[in-house]
């Protein structure tokens, strides 16, 4: 294969960012050639700002069955991504999807198993994966320089989002259309990188969700979660799209120190001595582990989409390894379905979730929904945006 045709379904904001990328040849080896939308507004718009011959489908039955694509990225509402990945694996498609794998883990299984049995290359916009500081925060804890993990704290309030944002499309902060807020959106990102730089799932889930504190909206805009590692580390997760000008600050300490991420810095506090070890040998009281402190020069970048298309573009030409597989989305999902059903049970949830259980209480909350939108926009926002 010289030139992967790659095809759009759904020209939102990310799917009309991908489109931007692909038709200014941003992407070594792959050629957009087919999109599918059925809003006229969008399609012009690709009309308009493209400059190849790009085929316009409305219907994803004709799309998937004569456009003549080798590969997908799916950019559309969250609840449809593991069907769409589905049918394009059926027809011999390689599939990137855009986060979250989807709304509960239950279809996202079956969508991994699709892939697999497909043995097509599937991937995840999990764009952070791509950034430089927290490729080097991976490293420094996978290699050991940490030691022992003990606790993980991530308060992540600087994803602000004002309500003409939730007013832009019908389906946004709904339990129908989009199945969350804030843990399932704009979070998303961070629970990926929390359990992937760390390497630590989760065990047990305490979490305390506040839906529609901020906004007029019916799904969770303010969450606080407790979670318990089987290490027996713990961690405490709070993020928020009602706070100004919030903050971003991710600790990870270890038996050997700390690590701060903040201010897209990352600083390590290294101990001069293990503190289990400073623990058992000091004898004089009052006196704690010394410590250096090290500022780690690694430049951030959050803007990583690029890489990620073009790590997967990369791997359908030649096998190499993909930086974010497809089939690993369902580990963020599945803190966030955790933290969800803790917040409606207002209990301890253990992992792995039941995802028959799941299903069945979302559906609970989709079915006993009285909420409406009061104001819909139909505003495309910029499309170069974020989810």
């Amino acid at each position: 294969m010289s030139i992967v045709k790659v095809g759009i379904i759904g020209i939102g904001n990310m799917g009309s960012s991908h489109v931007q990328l692909l038709d200014r040849g941003q992407i070594e080896g792959a050629k957009l050639t087919a999109i599918c939308s059925r809003n006229e507004g969008r399609i012009q718009w690709v009309k308009n700002n493209t400059q190849g011959d790009v085929q316009v489908y409305q219907d994803k039955e004709t799309f998937f069955n004569e456009s003549g694509i080798d590969a997908v990225i799916i950019a559309t509402p969250h609840y449809s991504h593991p069907e769409l990945a589905k049918e394009a694996f059926r027809k011999g498609i390689h599939v990137l999807i855009e986060k979250p794998a989807g709304v509960y883990t239950k279809n996202v299984l079956e969508m991994n198993d699709a892939a697999q049995a497909s043995g097509r290359v599937f991937g995840i916009m999990y764009n952070q994966r791509a950034n430089p500081l927290y490729q080097k925060l991976r490293d420094l804890i996978h290699s050991g320089e940490l030691g022992e993990l003990k606790r993980t704290n991530w308060i992540v309030t600087d994803i602000y989002r004002s309500q003409s944002y939730y007013d832009s499309s019908k389906w946004r902060a709904t339990w129908k259309g989009e199945g969350g807020g804030v843990i399932l959106n704009q979070a998303l990102h961070h629970l990926d990188i929390w359990q992937w730089a760390t390497g630590l799932m989760p065990k047990r889930v305490n979490a305390v969700s506040s839906f529609g504190k901020y906004h007029d909206i019916e799904v969770e805009d303010e969450v606080t979660a407790y979670v318990e590692y089987e290490n027996k580390a713990t961690g405490v997760f709070i993020t928020s799209t009602g706070e100004a000008p919030g903050t971003n600050r991710f600790e990870v300490v270890g038996d050997l120190g700390k690590i701060v991420v903040e201010n897209e810095e990352l600083t390590f506090y290294r101990l001069k001595q293990s503190e289990r070890e400073f623990n058992r040998l000091y004898k004089d009281g009052f006196g704690k582990p010394e410590y250096q402190k090290i500022d780690i020069p690694v430049k951030s970048e959050n803007a990583n989409h690029a890489n990620i298309i073009q790590n997967w573009i990369d791997s359908i030409m030649t096998g190499s390894p993909l930086l974010a597989p497809g089939g690993e989305g369902v580990k963020a999902l599945e803190i966030s379905n955790a933290i969800y059903l803790s917040s409606w049970l207002n209990q301890t949830v253990e992992l792995p979730v039941d995802p028959d259980y799941y299903y069945e209480k979302l559906q609970e909350k989709i079915s006993t929904s009285t909420f409406e939108k009061k104001h819909v926009t139909n505003n495309t926002l910029d499309v170069k945006g974020t989810h």
